[in-house]
């Protein structure tokens, strides 16, 4: 029905509806190649089946998530660049990070029948509290989780508490802090090319008391029905299931190739353009220098259109009227 706001929808479709746009699938890319110099890369090798086939561009764009487009330019190390494509600042795949992320669950005596849950945020303790004045992060509601979802990781919690009702009865919250920028939380090869991603979390005492500031919060809602007992579940104590995100889960990937004016310090110019490659840009969430604590989606797309506009300044080429 394509009824859904993503990529396919936004994106995809509408600029494979041009004639100079090609969409190749089963497709991986290898390396990157450039000039004798190193100033500019000349082909972009890619392996499709048993094939391999090199395409060229005046302008190349990387955009294949702060992991892999890290892996990307680090594959395509040579001579000029014998560190990696783009890295003699040696910042690509550094400063990896993830947000430090959270779901809690919260059980009422009140079902909740929601399906569209994903309506609510608050950002009340954002920049942190009277008692805590230092960033918090951001909390919302997740998609409502439900018994399939349950079954994947719930906890032997308590008798009666099969995992439908759990279900029916859940109040489901998203809870993202800020992760900083360490130089050590990389993205690596190993000998065989294999991507090893590295991480230590840090800035954690903040989410533990956005955690915190989240259960004084529901054990003082008050409902027509059970007044402020509700959220105690069907037991004499309050009840919250609480869970990290574990490294495996990388949506919010950001910080490997990072921008910035001084070239010592990022790979990137604030075009998103490499400083050591004329023809390379990035313009996936791996430019970002910091993390902040909501979901980088929004400002991925903002930058990417922001670079196109450059683009086409660059190429002298016309926007569509």
């Amino acid at each position: 029905m394509h009824a859904k706001s993503d990529a396919e929808t936004c994106a995809v479709a509408p600029a494979l509806a041009h004639r100079n746009v090609e969409l190749v699938t089963d497709a991986y890319v290898s390396r990157l190649e450039t000039s004798a110099s190193g100033r500019e890369v000349t082909g972009v090798v890619v392996e499709q089946g048993d094939a391999t086939v090199r395409y060229t561009g005046d302008l190349v764009v990387v955009s294949a998530g702060a992991i892999n487009s890290a892996a990307l330019l680090l594959r395509s190390a040579n001579d000029r660049h014998p560190t990696g494509l783009a890295n003699a600042s040696d910042v690509v795949g550094r400063h990896y990070m993830g947000h430090t992320n959270s779901i809690m669950m919260a059980l009422s005596r009140c079902p909740n029948p929601t399906v569209f849950q994903k309506t609510l945020a608050i950002n009340d303790f954002y920049f942190g509290t009277e008692d805590w004045p230092h960033p918090m992060g951001h909390i919302s509601f997740v998609g409502k989780l439900d018994v399939h979802a349950l079954r994947a990781g719930a906890p032997a919690i308590a008798p009666g508490w099969t995992l439908e009702l759990m279900a029916k009865h859940s109040l489901d919250f998203w809870l993202t802090s800020e992760d900083l920028p360490d130089p050590e939380n990389r993205v690596t090869l190993d000998r065989e090319g294999r991507i090893v991603l590295s991480y230590r979390p840090n800035n954690l005492e903040g989410h533990e008391r956005l955690q915190g500031v989240l259960k004084q919060l529901m054990r003082r809602q008050r409902c027509r029905l059970h007044g402020d007992a509700c959220h105690d579940g069907l037991f004499s104590r309050n009840f919250f299931v609480g869970e990290r995100i574990p490294l495996a889960g990388v949506a919010h990937q950001n910080g490997t190739i990072r921008f910035g004016r001084d070239r010592n310090t990022s790979a990137l110019d604030p075009n998103c353009r490499a400083h050591d490659v004329d023809n390379l840009y990035v313009v996936d969430g791996s430019f970002f220098p910091s993390s902040a604590a909501v979901n980088p989606a929004l400002t991925i797309m903002a930058n990417a259109l922001r670079v196109g506009d450059h683009l086409l300044e660059r190429l002298g080429a016309r926007r569509p009227a």
